[in-house]
C-alpha cells in the first residue's frame, strides 16, 4: 500500500515572511514560467512585494501579464491586492555589460565592452545564461526592493545547469587556456613576448593558424583588461550560491506527469539534498483528472456493446474518449506514485491541465488557485 505524500501548502509558503526567494526549476517545457508567474500574482494579491525573474525568451510571461514585452528592468504589473508585483526578463548580454560597468573603471569598461571577443563571449558562451541568472538574482536580493523574489530558471536539457553554471564560468575564466593567452599582455607587450619561452611561441603559432592573428590579439586584450574582475565573478557566485542554501530560499521542482520530466525532477531533488539547499516540494503540472464513477473498463465495454449493435455512435465515441482519459489519468498516477515511492518526504501539489493556454492574468490566477492548498471549490451551476 502506497502512503500518500505530504501536501505542498503553497499559500503557507507565500505568506511566510521568512520566504524571500522561490526558485522554480525543472526540465524544459514543464510549465516553470507559468508557475513562477502564477506564484507572483498570488503572492502580490496576498500582500507580498514580489518580483518575478524569467529567462523564457518566448515572451509568454509578458503576454500573460498584459504587456507587449519585458526587459532587463523590473516593470510593475497591476494585479490588485495589498502587495505589488514586478516582472522582468533576463537580458543575458545586458547583465554581463552591467557587471563590467559596475566593477571596473570607465576606461577599462570601455575597452572590455568594445572588444570583439567579449561581445562574442557575453552572447554565446555555454552556461552564460545560467550564470547571469544567478548574477541577476544576487543583484535583486542586494537591492532590498522586494520581500519576495521568484526565479524561473533557464530552460535547458539538464535542470542541474543552473547550479553548475557559476563553477563552470569560474573554471573558464580561471582556466589555463585563458591564462596562457593573457601571458603576452601581462609580460609587457613586445618586450614581454621576447622573453616568453619557445614552447609558448610554438603554442601561439598554432593558435594563430587556427584562430587568426586578430582574434588571438582580441582574446589577449580582453583577458588583460578583464583580469582584475575574475575574482569578483567568483566571489559573487559563491555568495549567491550560499544565499540559495539559506532557510529563506525555497526550491520548487516543477514537472509534468511524464517519465522524462519526473525522472529529471527526481535527479534535481537528490542534487538539492546533496548541496544542502532547501526544497519546498514538487509541483506536477497538467495533470488529467476524470470522474471516477465510471471506470475505463466499464466505459470500454459499453462502447464495444453499442458498436456491435450499431446504435448511438456519438455515445460510443464519448465512452471511448472517457476510456482514453481514464487510462491516461491512471498512467500519470502511476508515474507520480513512483516518484513518491522514491521520495516519500517531498511535499507534492498537482495542477490540473488547463482547458486552454494561459494568456492573461485571470488564467494566472486560476493556476495560482490550483497551486494553493485548500482553494475553495467551484460553486455548482444553478
Amino acid at each position: 500500500m502506497t502512503t500518500a505524500p505530504p501536501v505542498l501548502d503553497v499559500d503557507a509558503l507565500l505568506d511566510d515572511p521568512g520566504t524571500r526567494i522561490i526558485v522554480c526549476c525543472g526540465s524544459g517545457g514543464v510549465g516553470k514560467t507559468t508557475t513562477a508567474a502564477a506564484l507572483g500574482v498570488r503572492a502580490a494579491e496576498r500582500g507580498r512585494d514580489a518580483v518575478v525573474l524569467t529567462v523564457d525568451p518566448a515572451r509568454r510571461l509578458a503576454q500573460s501579464m498584459g504587456l507587449s514585452e519585458l526587459d532587463n528592468n523590473p516593470r510593475r504589473i497591476e494585479v490588485g491586492g495589498d502587495g505589488e508585483l514586478h516582472a522582468m526578463m533576463l537580458d543575458m548580454k545586458r547583465t554581463f555589460d552591467e557587471i563590467v560597468e559596475a566593477h571596473s573603471d570607465p576606461e577599462r569598461a570601455r575597452q572590455i565592452l568594445a572588444n570583439p571577443f567579449y561581445q562574442s563571449l557575453s552572447s554565446s558562451l555555454s552556461g552564460t545564461q545560467e550564470y547571469m541568472a544567478m548574477e541577476k538574482l544576487g543583484q535583486l536580493h542586494r537591492s532590498g526592493a522586494w520581500d519576495l523574489i521568484i526565479v524561473d530558471t533557464p530552460p535547458s536539457r539538464n535542470a542541474l545547469d543552473f547550479l553548475d553554471a557559476p563553477e563552470r564560468m569560474g573554471r573558464f575564466l580561471d582556466g589555463r587556456f585563458m591564462k596562457i593567452l593573457a601571458a603576452p599582455a601581462k609580460s609587457g607587450g613586445r618586450l614581454g613576448v621576447k622573453v616568453i619561452s619557445a614552447g609558448f611561441g610554438m603554442f601561439t603559432g598554432v593558435i594563430n593558424k587556427v584562430l587568426g592573428v586578430q582574434l588571438l590579439r582580441d582574446v589577449q586584450t580582453f583577458v588583460a583588461a578583464f583580469d582584475t574582475m575574475f575574482g569578483g565573478f567568483r566571489e559573487r557566485a559563491e555568495k549567491t550560491y550560499r544565499l540559495l542554501q539559506t532557510p529563506g530560499t525555497a526550491f520548487l521542482v516543477v514537472a509534468a506527469p511524464e517519465p522524462d520530466a519526473l525522472r529529471e525532477a527526481s535527479y534535481f531533488v537528490e542534487r538539492l539534498a546533496q548541496e544542502g539547499m532547501p526544497l519546498a516540494g514538487l509541483v506536477v503540472n497538467r495533470v488529467h483528472e476524470c470522474e471516477p464513477s465510471l471506470s475505463a473498463a466499464r466505459a470500454q465495454a459499453a462502447a464495444e456493446n453499442l458498436e456491435e449493435r450499431g446504435e448511438h455512435p456519438l455515445t460510443s465515441a464519448l465512452l471511448r474518449m472517457h476510456t482514453d482519459r481514464m487510462q491516461l489519468a491512471a498512467r500519470e498516477e502511476r508515474l507520480r506514485a513512483r516518484f513518491t515511492s522514491a521520495h516519500p518526504n517531498v511535499p507534492v501539489t498537482a495542477v490540473p491541465a488547463q482547458a486552454e493556454d494561459v494568456h492573461d492574468l485571470e488564467g494566472l490566477r486560476r493556476v495560482g488557485e490550483d497551486l494553493s492548498l485548500g482553494a475553495a471549490p467551484a460553486e455548482p451551476a444553478a
